[in-house]
């Protein structure tokens, strides 16, 4: 019986859930998306490694090897970055809708929710 990496299946659910879940026409406020190298290339190219350090930053929401943030409604400005909305699924258990704030320094953008999970920073893929 061949052995499934349970990390790939876990991230591959989490892209699917993303790319079908995001809206048509997400509001533009990133100055484009913010990453690890696998995030990046998944920003790129559509594909994914399944590494554990997966993190993609951009206007749709985040997206970690482990959960998928999507944001919702309009990014309201800071004078550290923006607040915006986001509803989590973190391995098939959805969280409600909470307000995460993306605050961009030297290094990138970092994401911040109110229970104090912090992802990034991230650099800006390029």
């Amino acid at each position: 019986m061949p052995v499934i990496d349970i990390r790939l299946g876990i991230t591959a659910a989490a892209l699917a859930v993303l790319t079908l879940a995001a809206p048509a026409k997400a509001a533009k406020f990133l100055d484009g998306a913010y990453g690890s190298k696998d995030g990046c290339t998944y920003a790129k190219t559509g594909e994914s490694s399944g590494a554990d350090d997966f993190l993609l930053i951009n206007d749709e929401g985040v997206t970690t090897a482990f959960a998928v943030c999507e944001f919702k409604g309009a990014a309201t400005k800071t004078a550290t970055g923006f607040t915006i909305k986001a509803e989590c699924d973190a391995e098939g258990e959805k969280g409600p809708a909470e307000t995460a704030t993306l605050t961009k320094s030297a290094k990138g953008y970092a994401v911040s929710f109110p229970d104090g999970t912090k992802l990034g920073p991230a650099p800006k893929c390029r």
